[in-house]
């Protein structure tokens, strides 16, 4: 698939802001600055159609972006930066928690993991509480420029180690860097071929 354009939409507060309609929607999250504003652009191929930071906890609402005028790139707010208000903390958790679990347009939630690190008990939490709640999701790792192969080989097979002890099937994963545009036909065929199911339905 190819992207023909990609538009900004609106910024959320909360999930009853969000579009009405029907379109599929393709969510990224991930830890705050682990890439998912980097990896929209270099999807879509538009630069700074997603803002960029240096700064963890950039993104606070819910984005919507339409792509090929026939489904949503959503960009949703990071999760576990500690350097924010209690308030703002609860605030974010109950708008991120709203859209998961309650947003019908939800069609796939991707998991963005930072492939530099080993499993963090936080992504591994927060995987495990989509597995429970049934939300269907798959996971990208990012930055895969920045480690050798052996080392991103290693951290791989350990967060698939981790979840093979309590799953039955892994989650799709893919690996990608915005730098090369590693992944990006691979996410875009994938996206593509559940689009083509949700149309054909």
């Amino acid at each position: 698939m190819e992207i023909t354009s990609a538009t900004f939409i609106i910024s959320s507060t909360n999930l009853s802001a969000c579009p009405s309609g029907n379109l599929p929607e393709y969510a990224f999250i991930g830890r705050s600055n682990v890439g998912k504003s980097s990896l929209i652009n270099m999807l879509t191929h538009v630069r700074d159609l997603a803002k960029t930071s240096s700064k963890p906890g950039k993104t606070v609402l819910i984005n919507h972006f339409l792509i090929n005028n026939s489904w949503h790139i959503v960009d949703l707010p990071g999760y576990g930066y500690a350097k924010i208000s209690l308030q703002t903390r609860e605030k974010l958790h109950k708008m991120i928690t709203d859209y998961i679990l309650k947003r019908e347009q939800l069609t796939c939630l991707f998991v963005l993991v930072d492939s530099r690190h080993e499993a963090h008990d936080i992504d591994l939490e927060f995987i495990e509480f989509l597995g429970e709640k049934q939300v269907p999701f798959a996971i990208i790792f990012t930055k895969t420029d920045k480690i050798s192969q052996s080392k991103l080989s290693a951290n791989l097979n350990a967060y698939k180690d981790v979840l093979s002890k309590d799953w039955e099937e892994i989650p799709p994963v893919f690996t990608t860097s915005t730098v090369k545009e590693k992944g990006r036909k691979e996410l875009l065929d994938y996206i593509e071929s559940i689009n083509q199911s949700v149309f054909s339905i």
